[in-house]
């Protein structure tokens, strides 16, 4: 990244992490400038994604620790050592934040919170990421994305009526608490420099998950209104907004005010839509949503999603339904530089390709940088 002074630069967080939603939101970070050290214990070979198959990269790396580490430092440490601890709080007196995605239990075992710590460092913050918390009666379990879109609600929401729930297709809830985490992380460090003190933060997949199910929240704790699967995953609310056949393939539907609807009537060359009565309002669209299906597909089958697009694009709220490849070969996706190539030497052609960050700075596309080798760092830090 050509970048300097990245708006994280100069703010140092060591990493007690693995797998997913915690590295995530640390990526974030490191993106955004911060110096992310991250503590792997090499007695068990490091972060457990390093062995996430398949496609591995040689015996301590897989594409999939590539996905979650990039630009930041591996650090070989055995926290649970005499050595390793003393190397590690002689860190902590450099660092701006300790952050971990343990089991709620393990922070206060390991003696990575603050109470902990705050007479080494009173300025530490220390951010935890855990399943369901750290101060309740689910401490102690294991949890993971699937079983949080299971008991909050998601998957009851997901699929078509007549099916079995289903879950996102993604690890959203993952991805999502990783955001939150890095948000309070920042939040807290940006106090602890204001104050003089740090603190504990947390976050936990399960309170996440629970938030994001939103305004159907709202709605039924004010009006008992279960929200319940809709056909084609459409809004419960909105209509036209789901998915829609046409004569090829799918687009799906966002015209989530009226003037997008009288443009699909237009574009699609039925103005006389508009009067009907039984399309005029959104209240008269959502008591006839399969009629306004019905109709709009007679037309949409007649032709391509190419054509259709053609006619939508900018003007109307729609998009093709893709399957990965063909959503990560859209031009779009190149014109926006959301995939960036780097070096790897462990790769074919000792080049590895990748995501971008999602950040811009003044424009520029934040992109670059691969994760590190296991302990590519100890030396440098520990010295």
């Amino acid at each position: 990244m050509s970048l300097k002074n990245l708006p994280l630069t100069g703010i140092r967080i060591i990493a007690v992490e693995q797998y997913g939603a915690g590295p995530y939101g640390t990526q974030l970070l490191a993106d955004l400038g911060a110096e992310v050290i991250k503590i792997e214990n090499p007695g068990t070979g490091g972060d457990v994604s390093r062995f996430v198959s398949p496609h591995l990269i040689g015996d301590k790396d897989s594409q999939f620790f590539q996905t979650f580490n990039r630009n930041k430092k591996s650090l070989s440490l055995d926290l649970k050592s005499e050595e390793g601890r003393a190397a590690f709080e002689a860190l902590v007196k450099t660092a701006d934040a300790v952050s971990n995605n343990l089991r709620g239990d393990l922070p206060v075992k390991l003696k990575i919170d603050y109470p902990s710590l705050k007479a080494i460092n009173p300025k530490i913050v220390c951010a935890h990421l855990s399943a369901y918390g750290r101060d309740n009666s689910r401490a102690a379990w294991p949890g993971y994305d699937y079983l949080m879109q299971a008991e909050a609600g998601f998957c009851s929401v997901t699929g078509e009526p007549d099916g079995p729930p289903v879950r996102f297709g993604l690890s959203m809830v993952d991805f999502m608490t990783g955001s939150m985490f890095a948000t309070g992380l920042v939040s807290a460090v940006l106090g602890a420099q204001r104050t003089g003190e740090g603190c504990d933060v947390d976050v936990s997949l399960f309170d996440t998950a629970l938030h994001q199910v939103s305004y159907p929240a709202t709605w039924y704790l004010n009006s008992g209104d279960v929200v319940t699967r809709q056909p084609r995953g459409a809004h419960p609310a909105i209509v036209p907004s789901q998915l829609m056949e046409a004569g090829d393939g799918w687009i799906m539907f966002c015209c989530q005010t009226q003037k997008f609807w009288e443009r699909v009537a237009e574009r699609l060359g039925h103005p006389e839509w508009v009067s009907d009565p039984r399309f005029v309002k959104v209240e008269d669209r959502r008591e006839n949503r399969a009629l306004v299906q019905e109709t709009m597909e007679a037309v949409l089958k007649t032709n391509t999603v190419v054509h259709w697009m053609e006619k939508f694009g900018g003007y109307v709220p729609a998009a093709p339904v893709y399957d990965i490849g063909q959503a990560l070969e859209n031009d779009y996706v190149h014109e926006v530089e959301m995939v960036y190539e780097d070096k790897h030497d462990g790769m074919p052609g000792k080049k590895i390709r990748l995501l971008s960050s999602p950040y811009r700075i003044n424009g520029q596309r934040l992109k670059g940088g691969i994760a590190p080798e296991l302990g590519a760092h100890t030396d440098e830090l520990l010295t």
